[in-house]
């Protein structure tokens, strides 16, 4: 069999181009409570380049978690070179396991099924988590979250409501405030784009995708315990600094939909410090490293984005 294009793009990694949003979606009536801005001198300090060295979710703290593949290797862990989503894990709806087993379906086959990933389109939330790299910018009114793909970034303002009406775009409305030491995004109206999936395994997602994102520092000791367990469902591909001995940053974020999922369930992404402090420009559309000229794709008219000119 030969080596799929996710294990590809989990060593090379890609990028997006954005589709306007047309329609409005009303914001739930429940949103963030927290409405006091916390001190500036007790606010935890995220910067630096952060890395999870695996390709998908990490398993939830407690409670219902997100689907995962069905093949394994012989360490029991994912085999990131064949996904196959377990269409059986209670979360999902009769008609959102369906496409699930579809999509494993074309893996079992040797092709390999479009996404936004491989697509070279932007990435909609949570989807967007599998980037190895993250790198916070904390500004008092603003936090914005920087990812690899394409130079990718989100903004989510601080101390405010989503709007009564909200636009939706693939990274959706997004507003946080502090709650001690952890940061809390909550996200809405990310819009269904070409390829709607939340995950590697083509989980779909609904209009009322509902993503709450909690980042927290951890101990060295913490840190390093949360990213073993999560090498245990997918094996470590980035490379953290073996040396560095400070906190690392673990994201928890919980999922709702309710035309997909039959329940909330939740999963997490633990963050070392990556070994490369310098920020790597990655370009999707075009890079030689992306060559599907073999047609792995189940789609015929699935490629990447080209010009018959440059744009500069």
């Amino acid at each position: 069999m030969n080596l799929r294009p996710q294990f590809l793009l989990a060593m090379t990694l890609a990028g997006a181009v954005a589709t306007p949003a047309l329609a409005q979606t009303a914001a739930p009536s429940v949103g963030l409570s927290s409405s006091t801005e916390q001190s500036t001198a007790s606010i935890p300090d995220f910067s630096g380049l952060w890395l999870h060295p695996g390709l998908g979710f990490g398993p939830p703290l407690s409670g219902p978690g997100p689907v995962r593949n069905k093949t394994r290797l012989p360490s029991g862990a994912s085999d990131f070179r064949l996904v196959v989503g377990d269409y059986t894990n209670p979360i999902l709806n009769p008609e959102a396991a369906e496409v699930v087993k579809k999509f494993g379906e074309i893996s079992l086959s040797g092709r390999i099924f479009p996404d936004p990933d491989n697509m070279c389109l932007q990435n909609p939330v949570p989807y967007i988590f599998w980037n190895f790299n993250v790198q916070l910018l904390q500004q008092p009114d603003k936090v914005t979250l920087i990812y690899p793909h394409d130079s990718d970034f989100r903004v989510v303002r601080l101390n405010q409501p989503h709007p009564a009406t909200v636009i939706p775009s693939l990274h959706g409305d997004s507003v946080g405030h502090y709650e001690g030491d952890t940061l809390v995004i909550d996200t809405v109206g990310i819009k269904l784009g070409p390829h709607r999936m939340i995950d590697r395994f083509g989980t779909p997602y609904t209009q009322a995708l509902h993503v709450v994102e909690r980042y927290r520092l951890l101990d060295y000791e913490a840190t390093k315990e949360a990213l073993e367990r999560a090498e245990k469902e997918w094996p470590r591909v980035g490379a953290i600094d073996p040396n560095y001995r400070g906190k690392g940053l673990q994201l928890e974020f919980t999922v709702e939909d309710p035309g997909v999922f039959t329940m909330p369930w939740s999963a997490t992404i633990t963050y070392g410090r990556n070994a490369n402090q310098s920020w790597d420009e990655r370009i999707c559309a075009e890079n030689v490293q992306h060559d599907y000229q073999y047609n792995y794709f189940s789609e015929k008219d699935a490629h990447l984005p080209t010009a018959d000119k440059p744009d500069f």
